[in-house]
């Protein structure tokens, strides 16, 4: 989901402790009382360039690993909307796409004949062995390299028809794949997947892109970025075990506020916009969700350069205007602004592993 940059231009939670955790979560950003970090700090963290630690914030399945504790669970950015993570030794993907091949996208010159291609060496190191794959919607950057992904690893993928259809036409067992619609509450042996209907971002007209849904498979296999319509959109909240973290997973900047109302995830990975077509989208948004106790902004990336390297900024994205925001409705949310190369704990700190510099935190 490009963000809608038309390149003319260029339920209540399953259980009480979820509550507790939340305010316990809540009572430790207020409780660190330290200023706001300016939004010059918000860009140079988000390239890299200064490591804001926590001290400066303020406020179905294989059966293996149930009912793991949240001490188990891990995040990872995958970049663009997408997330790995790990419920002790279970795999969760959400839009995987990690190819990222160029598409003319970012320099003012898209083509939609672009062909679809997923490059094994990119994908391979990290992803792990998923079990499930959660797809939010069908454009190449969140689907082009789930087939790839489905299968070389077996994962089941859950999806709108329009990914069934198109997964099944690129070679993936439709065995596989698990359709939904939005309201479905599915438990895959301790992890629970909240399916939650949602819209796709659309432009300064408005205007959707790459819109379109199949009920019956293409005629031809998908061949270029142009033969995977948007498909209906969907959002993901992710519960690992009995006692959480619960997770709100976005891949578009739109959403249906009565869709989301009573969720009340303990974290939120929501897409930044890059257009104001949506009215009051980050108070709207961080209401309906009871004011999470961290945000995480996503898909403000440019999904065209090798994740290896620090995140560089989607220009048409506004990071800072983001956090801006979510601090101003939200004071109680801790804002995170993830890196690449971090291993996230279930209250998305940094754990230490990997090789990144932990991402910026901020309230």
């Amino acid at each position: 989901m490009p963000q809608d940059r038309r390149v003319t231009h260029g339920s209540k939670a399953p259980s009480d402790r979820r509550f507790d955790r939340r305010t316990v979560l809540r009572g430790a950003a207020l409780g660190a009382a330290a200023p706001l970090v300016p939004a010059t700090a918000v860009a140079a963290a988000a390239t890299g360039g200064t490591d804001v630690t926590a001290s400066t914030a303020s406020a179905g399945g294989s059966g293996r690993g149930r009912g793991a504790a949240a001490g188990s669970v891990s995040f990872r950015w995958l970049g663009t909307a997408g997330w790995r993570v790990d419920v002790g030794d279970r795999t969760v993907l959400f839009d995987p796409y990690l190819t990222r091949f160029p598409t003319g996208l970012f320099a003012g010159a898209f083509d939609p004949r672009t062909p679809l291609r997923s490059r094994p060496e990119a994908v391979d190191p990290h992803i792990g062995s998923p079990e499930l794959v959660l797809v939010s919607h069908s454009h190449w950057d969140h689907l082009a390299d789930v087939p790839h992904i489905a299968r070389t690893t077996g994962a089941r993928v859950v999806g709108t028809e329009t990914t069934y259809h198109l997964l099944v036409a690129l070679g993936v067992d439709a065995g596989q794949i698990s359709v939904v619609k939005g309201g479905e509450v599915l438990d895959f042996g301790g992890i629970v997947v909240e399916v939650v209907p949602s819209l796709h971002s659309r432009n300064k007209k408005c205007a959707y892109f790459a819109p379109g849904t199949l009920n019956a498979p293409p005629a031809t296999a998908p061949s270029t970025i142009s033969d995977l319509p948007e498909g209906d959109t969907l959002a993901f909240q992710v519960t690992a075990g009995a006692d959480g973290p619960s997770a709100f997973l976005m891949g578009a900047s739109d959403f249906s506020e009565r869709a989301v109302q009573g969720l009340r995830p303990d974290l939120a990975m929501v897409a930044v916009p890059a257009a104001t077509a949506t009215h009051r989208y980050v108070p709207r948004l961080l209401r309906a969700l009871d004011h999470p106790a961290v945000t995480v902004p996503v898909h403000w990336d440019n999904f065209e350069v090798p994740l290896d390297g620090s995140p560089e900024r989607d220009p048409a994205m506004d990071l800072d205007g983001f956090v801006t925001q979510v601090a101003q409705v939200s004071p109680t949310t801790r804002i995170v602004v993830p890196d690449y190369r971090t291993v996230y704990d279930a209250d998305m700190r940094s754990t230490g592993s990997g090789s990144g510099r932990g991402g910026g935190l901020f309230r």
